[in-house]
């Protein structure tokens, strides 16, 4: 599904280098963990992935074509990739199931369906109850949800999740990823994680090692197979 070859990333008129020669295949489905500390290069090679930025050489190939040939990347990013963000980035003026809508607007999706989709993955994560509530409202982990139900929303082939758990505790963090991470492996989505947390790196099925901007490692983690999706902090 998605290949990187020999990717680069350069600043400041190339002094300073976030990425060195990053190499990578990722099947459909996958569920990776990419980690290392802060300043590794983690966040910049997901905006290379989710077409937020370009690289400086190399490329970025996903279904077998190069990023940029898939035409105003607006339209690529709303039909394949979701992003899920350490911040929220909710806009705090609209509601909960408004947020979850946006997505939708840039593709042709009725009203009706764009509302029964965000009611029904706002269920999912456990907020059926907060709908209509803005999210200053709401806990810092009903934001996370409803940031992730908003990623999920389009039905994408790619998740990015970018420290997702990084201001949450450590209980709320774990039910969060645990429910993306089932969501996406019932569904065939691709799961991106960067984190710096080494129990999140151990869901996801290999871990990606960073540092200095390039990948020092890749290892393989043993998972039970899941087949139950639950709502963070709900029932089965």
């Amino acid at each position: 599904m998605l290949l990187l070859q020999n990717i680069t990333k350069a600043f400041d008129n190339g002094l300073v280098k976030a990425l060195n020669g990053v190499s990578l295949e990722v099947e459909t489905g996958e569920v990776i963990s990419i980690m290392g500390h802060s300043g590794c290069g983690k966040s910049t090679l997901l905006n290379l992935i989710g077409a937020l930025d370009w690289p400086t050489s190399g490329a970025v190939r996903f279904l077998g074509r190069e990023i940029g040939a898939y035409g105003p990347l607006h339209l690529f990013r709303a039909t394949y990739i979701g992003f899920i963000f350490q911040f929220h980035h909710l806009l705090p003026h609209l509601t909960l199931l408004e947020n979850v809508e946006m997505p939708m607007y840039a593709l042709p999706i009725p009203r009706s369906e764009r509302r029964a989709k965000a009611q029904a993955l706002l269920e999912a994560v456990g907020l059926s109850h907060r709908t209509r509530f803005t999210p200053t409202r709401v806990s810092g982990g009903e934001r996370q949800r409803a940031a992730a139900a908003r990623a999920l929303v389009n039905d994408p082939k790619m998740i990015l999740a970018d420290e997702p758990t990084g201001n949450l505790d450590t209980e709320t963090g774990n039910e969060l990823v645990e429910f993306i991470i089932r969501f996406c492996r019932q569904r065939a989505i691709t799961l991106i994680i960067a984190t710096h947390n080494a129990e999140i790196a151990a869901k996801g099925g290999r871990v990606v090692h960073m540092k200095n901007g390039a990948i020092t490692a890749v290892r393989s983690n043993k998972l039970p197979k899941e087949t139950t999706l639950c709502a963070p902090a709900g029932d089965c």
